[in-house]
């Protein structure tokens, strides 16, 4: 197949994924409503922690997506040509979620112990002062969007623009960002998720916090990005020319990338539980000696042994439905593996239910998907100028 086409070939239209977008928006608001249901069952405090974690979970699948954007740009791939505009849709979201960070910074005081007068007078937390303070808090958060909506911006205009001029010029640009921007992103995310998540816990910590998180973002990017990918080969113009062959590279990626998840998940347990330093082990009792003990379970068996057993398969890592059931399975394992990170440290008699727990992820997400929808709306949706266009037009010879 021939590569002389222009963006109106490929254009995604002004209503793409209509059913995705009709979705989004009744999670949104099915979402909402819950919410206000939940928040009068178990009040404020309650609906920030569920708040985190529906947050840090949405937004890790913006920032994943344009992590994996630069490592497409670095690498190339004809992977990289179907999946550049849903990771580009997906990571045009960040300043929209900029703004949903609202709440967790008015919330600060019911989500972090160390903005409490009492942390005056712990020893431990007046040692980490210096970092761990409201205004330095804001700042750095300020400072994280600031950075990741201007790589986002940059990347997806230049590549816009590409479309429209097939500048080479502009490809030497996007490749020069994404190996300087790759770094930046393994710094920034690992400063965030230590604010965002860890510091819920300001006695506790992880070397391998960050990189855990890079791993579970990279994770639940590409899950998204299947399932989206899936829907999007359903119909034209993009039902000529996603492939099996397609499905197959992004199942192993998506099966690499739940390994790198289940080895950084296993090397921080075995090197807390072999250290046994008893500022560090109670993070995994908690889990382990209360019936959190369930959910600890299921993430082994649900998160990893179930979808790593059935990604072994190479007809179902071809199969496009399949792929995407298995994709979308993952997609709630993540949201249930970052509310095991999270909310233990308020309940550690146990685990406690509320509605909002499962209201926030779900009108976080209708919000994020509907966003996300728009976002690839009328743009082509394969990079028409790309040199990898060719080849991975004819995916099914290679």
């Amino acid at each position: 197949m021939s590569t002389s086409v222009t963006s109106e070939t490929f254009k995604a239209g002004d209503s793409p994924l209509p059913g995705m977008k009709q979705f989004g928006l009744i999670a949104a608001v099915l979402g909402v409503v819950l919410t206000g249901a939940g928040f009068m069952m178990s009040g404020l405090d309650r609906f920030y922690q569920a708040y985190l974690v529906a947050y840090t979970f949405w937004t890790g699948v913006a920032l994943g997506s344009l992590a994996l954007l630069m490592v497409q740009h670095l690498t190339g791939g004809a992977w990289g040509v179907v999946l550049r505009r849903p990771l580009e849709a997906a990571a045009r979201t960040i300043p929209f979620m900029a703004v949903l960070f609202l709440p967790i910074a008015f919330g600060m005081h019911s989500l972090y112990e160390w903005t409490h007068e009492s942390a005056k007078s712990d020893p431990m937390l007046m040692l980490k002062a210096g970092y761990l303070n409201t205004p330095f808090f804001l700042v750095r958060q300020a400072i994280y969007f600031v950075i990741w909506s201007a790589m986002s911006y940059l990347l997806t205009s230049w590549s816009s623009e590409h479309d429209r001029t097939g500048d080479p010029a502009l490809v030497d640009k996007m490749s020069r960002l994404s190996g300087g921007g790759l770094v930046v992103y393994f710094l920034t995310i690992t400063f965030a998720m230590v604010d965002w998540t860890m510091s819920v816990n300001p006695h506790w910590f992880s070397t391998i916090w960050g990189l855990l998180y890079i791993g579970g973002q990279g994770l639940s990017a590409f899950a998204f990005s299947i399932t989206v990918l899936v829907m999007l080969a359903q119909t034209a113009p993009m039902n000529k020319v996603v492939t099996t062959h397609h499905f197959h590279d992004l199942g192993k990626f998506l099966f690499a990338f739940l390994m790198l998840w289940a080895y950084l998940s296993f090397s921080q347990l075995l090197i807390i539980w072999s250290a046994n330093i008893p500022e560090e082990i109670p993070h995994y009792l908690v889990r382990w000696e209360t019936n959190w003990k369930y959910l600890s379970t299921f993430i082994i068996v649900g998160h990893f042994i179930v979808p790593y057993a059935l990604l072994l398969s190479r007809d179902l890592k071809k199969n496009g439905g399949k792929l995407r059931i298995v994709a979308t399975w993952i997609i709630f394992a993540r949201i249930a593996d970052y509310y095991w990170h999270v909310a233990p440290e308020f309940h550690k008699g146990g685990f406690t239910f509320s509605l909002l727990d499962v209201a926030l992820p779900l009108a976080l997400g209708g919000i994020f998907i509907s966003i996300f929808v728009s976002q690839l709306a009328g743009r082509s949706l394969l990079p028409v100028n790309d040199a990898g266009l060719e080849k991975a037009l004819t995916h099914h010879v290679h």
